[in-house]
């Protein structure tokens, strides 16, 4: 089935940390493909921000050799950038074992989206299972920091209630529906049960599984794998 997950990495050695560091009110998407040396040229999106400071971010940032502008069709300000060192030389200072790190990127899985922040990484892909999961976990958890931010089963549709049973479904839409999640409440969990017709014993334990499933698979940001 695979999983999506989106985390944050904190460790200011990573690539072009140091522009959005110097510039905290732009947002940069990256993306880039991994190659021997791991660091190839990377394509940085400009989402928001005053791009006359991200160009002179780019001069001043020891990991960018050269920079250029590229069109896109929507018009969103975006960059060509050839980095001045690969892999060893960028991340060697703050990581224990970066040919582990080489490894990851072979692993089942596809990070789809990367986001410079003035602290590290903020990445979302999707894995395989939760063991692929896990390796990217504890290498960074050893190395800086490491928080998940949302993690929903994946089978095919993304869809966070993939998790929830039938009956655990209709009770949460029909509580919601009637009011039972309102504040203040429209309706009793009484009110809620009658019109599924259990008890409200039966209702009470089925929306706290339901809750316990939703909270896990969806926002809680530091899941035990």
């Amino acid at each position: 089935m695979g999983l999506l997950a989106e985390y944050e990495i904190t460790c200011e050695g990573l690539p072009l940390v140091g522009v959005a560091a110097t510039v905290p009110t732009a947002t940069l998407e990256l993306d880039f493909h991994p190659s021997e040396d791991w660091y190839t040229a990377f394509v940085v999106r400009v989402v928001e921000g005053d791009t006359e400071a991200v160009e002179r971010a780019f001069e001043s940032d020891a990991f960018v050799a050269s920079y250029r502008r590229v069109e896109r069709d929507d018009g969103t300000p975006c960059y060509r950038i050839e980095p001045s060192r690969g892999m060893e030389a960028q991340l060697g200072p703050y990581v224990d074992d970066v040919s582990e790190l080489q490894a990851l990127a072979a692993a089942d899985a596809e990070i789809r989206t990367i986001r410079a922040t003035p602290t590290g990484w903020v990445q979302g892909g999707w894995f395989a299972d939760r063991a692929t999961l896990e390796r990217f976990q504890s290498f960074w958890q050893r190395n800086a920091e490491f928080r998940l931010r949302r993690l929903i089963p994946h089978g095919g549709s993304g869809d966070p209630a993939a998790g929830l049973t039938d009956r655990q479904r209709e009770a949460l839409v029909r509580a919601h529906e009637l009011g039972y999640f309102d504040i203040p409440r429209s309706a009793s969990l009484d009110d809620v049960a009658d019109d599924l017709d259990i008890t409200a014993s039966a209702l009470s334990e089925r929306l706290r599984r339901a809750q316990s499933a939703l909270v896990e698979t969806t926002v809680a940001p530091d899941i035990g794998l």
